[in-house]
């Protein structure tokens, strides 16, 4: 499991990107990540491309990243989902909450 960020050139996209499992264990890491985001208003892009697993404190996770970040950016998405993924965000009424592609 890693967590990667990036920030597009012009400051305008913010890039989480989560590899293998998607849980408790990234905490500290996610929190850090998203800390670095500015009053730019930039997007937020959660990138779930490689993510196999996600418990519920993931889903805590988002909910905390989005109450910390939401009034400094546009829009928060959460793309890439696997079916499996796809349908945890949807039970749990994520897609009422973040874009979700």
């Amino acid at each position: 499991m890693s967590l990667t960020k990036h920030m597009s050139d012009d400051g305008k996209l913010f890039t989480l990107k989560i590899r293998g499992k998607f849980d408790f264990n990234l905490v500290q890491a996610f929190r850090a990540a998203y800390a670095e985001v500015g009053d730019n208003n930039p997007n937020v892009v959660v990138d779930l491309r490689e993510t196999d697993y996600m418990d519920s404190s993931a889903l805590g996770m988002l909910l905390n990243m989005q109450k910390t970040i939401k009034g400094r950016v546009d829009n928060i998405s959460i793309v890439n989902c696997k079916p499996q993924i796809k349908k945890i965000l949807q039970i749990s009424r994520f897609d009422k909450k973040f874009d979700i592609e």
